[in-house]
């Protein structure tokens, strides 16, 4: 699939990427415990990524029962964990390099739904080598969820990491597909199966609360204007929360660069009501022998 060629150094950023997130998504699931706030944990992680020398990639998702992605607290946000299924998606870089990571923490009493997750993933690694197809990776997710008596998510998917973007091609399915291509050597691609009582297929909800930058262009607006700087200036083409903003009355400058197609949003990707979702994810390097996984503990 590779058809650019990275640089020793711009691998190692890769793997420098994986080893903050792999550390972070430790201390940051540790901390999901009930009555925790939902803000103090995406902010610890959020600042320790910087501690540890790394630029979050994105805000970090805190995805709770029924919702799949997207979820990230809202300035001054004070909902706290309760006994239920909470997924953490968190992605750093360095340079633009990227490793994207995600955990299932289970307070519900749903551990089979959790563990459906984590083993589906572990089998689409130890399928990963040269000229592998990603329709086989989503067959060997599909079929590992599916014996659990689970449902994968099919309308999301794993995908390649690229410089300052999150998301580029492959997608990797998360169930079997005659489309698709086939993997090489060098390429950076994030796995990650999602399980699900549900349906199948997540909707999207009404919440929004991550961007990301479209196009540049001019805005009269003043407040727009500061915003979409430090938007320019600092997170470049990858999702950043509204919190992050540092001008007054975020929420309406969003909305006007929204109104002038500067920004899009994301809005938070749910199954229905009254179900559960839970994700395991991991950053990998297609190697000779298979794959180098960058966000595993060392």
């Amino acid at each position: 699939m590779s058809d650019v060629d990275l640089t020793d150094e711009q691998y190692e950023k890769h793997r420098e990427a994986g080893r903050i997130l792999a550390e972070v998504r430790e201390g940051a699931a540790e901390r999901v415990e009930v009555g925790a706030s939902h803000l103090e944990v995406a902010e610890w992680a959020e600042e320790r990524i910087r501690e540890l020398g790394g630029e979050p990639a994105f805000p970090v998702n805190i995805s709770v029962d029924h919702e799949a992605a997207h979820a990230t607290p809202s300035i001054d946000d004070e909902t706290t964990f309760g006994e239920e299924m909470v997924n953490l998606d968190i992605g750093v870089h360095i340079d633009g390099w990227l490793a994207d990571t995600a955990i299932t923490i289970d307070h519900s009493g749903n551990a089979e739904l959790k563990e459906a997750s984590e083993q589906a993933l572990k089998a689409a690694l130890e399928t990963i080598e040269p000229g592998i197809h990603t329709g086989t990776i989503g067959a060997e997710i599909e079929d590992v969820i599916d014996g659990y008596g689970f449902n994968p998510v099919v309308n999301l998917t794993g995908h390649g990491l690229g410089h300052w973007e999150q998301h580029v091609p492959p997608n990797i399915p998360n169930r079997a597909i005659d489309s698709g291509v086939k993997l090489e050597v060098g390429d950076v691609v994030a796995i990650e199966p999602f399980a699900t009582d549900g349906s199948g297929k997540v909707n999207e909800g009404a919440t929004e609360e991550i961007f990301a930058l479209d196009h540049e262009r001019s805005v009269r607006n003043r407040r727009a204007r500061k915003a979409l700087e430090q938007i320019t200036d600092q997170f470049k083409t990858l999702p950043f929360a509204t919190r992050w903003l540092d001008v007054d009355r975020a929420e309406m400058a969003l909305r006007r660069l929204q109104r002038a197609d500067v920004i899009h949003g994301y809005p938070v990707l749910q199954e229905e009501e009254g179900t559960l979702v839970s994700q395991k994810e991991h950053t990998i390097i297609v190697t000779e022998n298979g794959c180098e996984v960058t966000t595993r503990i060392r």
